[in-house]
């Protein structure tokens, strides 16, 4: 286990690295001069080469990306154009926000995903099993914005059983919760479909496995065959799915934070694109890569300590 877990380590080190790298390059080829969108057109030709002085736009790109690369992996992001804070501070004030909206996206997507998918297996060929694999289909197909949309006009505007924006009053958890119900449900919707289909294919095949049927043979009840000993065993793919479904999720908090007024990652690096902050744009970017790639190795060192035939091919 200690080998397969420096491995991963390694791997993942490689991926932040390499993902550095095509972040830089992608904000380095966007047309415009970062110092004048950031000071206007009012700000003299003086004002705009010495910000790009401060910025290091001056410098050989080379020069530039490994003070970027060497910078980063010491925690330090610099400085945003706006207000001059450090990028670091400002992406972990918001980072909390997006966090939970995952961890309710997240809840969702297993609260529904897991026991739709085990009960389209067990009535495997029924109007059950059909009516799980079409509704399964169905909120995969719906982008989570259109979720988003219908779910503040139906529950907030129409219903009024929900609010509508914001993320709650600080240090109020249950008004904090009671906000983040929408938003979560709108960015885990999708993955419940994810889920039943994997959990229901995964089923499948283990309940035919010989211990399956052995238990069978003891008289061991269903219920305790299903929920004990084959999802046990069926839910390690789904805990690697759940590491992948999270990068999407994250892409899908943009969206949620934008339609529900809510604060958080997604939003920031929304308004730090349309201001030019760039800065801003690739800290944010950058935390949210480590967080999806620290994330997949956790789902990948789980999934290695519960079944050991993982660790011995990898």
């Amino acid at each position: 286990m200690l080998s397969y877990s420096i491995k991963r380590l390694g791997l993942a080190v490689v991926i932040v690295s390499v993902a550095m790298l095509m972040l830089f390059s992608m904000i380095y080829l966007i047309p415009g001069d970062p110092a004048a969108v950031a000071l206007g057109p009012r700000a003299t030709e003086a004002m705009r080469e010495a910000l790009r002085v401060k910025m290091g736009l001056d410098q050989p790109i080379w020069v530039q990306f490994w003070n970027f690369f060497i910078n980063a992996w010491q925690g330090d992001l610099g400085n945003e154009v706006l207000s001059d804070r450090p990028v670091a501070t400002v992406v972990l004030e918001q980072l909390p926000y997006t966090i939970a909206l995952i961890l309710g996206g997240i809840s969702w997507s297993v609260a529904l995903g897991i026991p739709l998918g085990c009960w389209a297996a067990v009535k495997r060929g029924s109007w059950a099993d059909r009516l799980v694999g079409v509704l399964s289909v169905a909120v995969i197909a719906v982008p989570s914005f259109v979720v988003a949309i219908y779910a503040l006009l139906v529950f907030a505007v129409t219903l009024q059983w929900l609010p509508a924006i914001g993320a709650g009053e600080p240090g109020d958890l249950g008004d904090q919760l009671v906000h983040l119900l929408l938003p979560s449900l709108a960015v885990g919707l999708g993955w419940v479909g994810y889920i039943a289909r994997m959990v229901r294919a995964s089923m499948l095949e283990v309940l035919e496995a010989q211990h399956i049927r052995t238990a069978r043979a003891f008289g061991l009840p269903d219920r305790m065959i299903t929920y004990r000993y084959a999802l046990t065993i069926a839910i390690l793919p789904t805990v690697t799915l759940l590491g992948v479904g999270i990068g999407q999720m994250l892409s899908s908090a943009v969206f949620a934070e934008i339609v529900f007024a809510r604060p958080g990652v997604g939003k920031l690096v929304y308004d730090a694109i349309l201001t030019r902050n760039y800065p801003l744009v690739t800290g944010t970017v950058l935390v949210t890569t480590v967080i999806f790639v620290l994330l997949n190795l956790v789902a990948d060192l789980i999934v290695g300590a519960l079944d050991p035939r993982v660790r011995s091919r990898f």
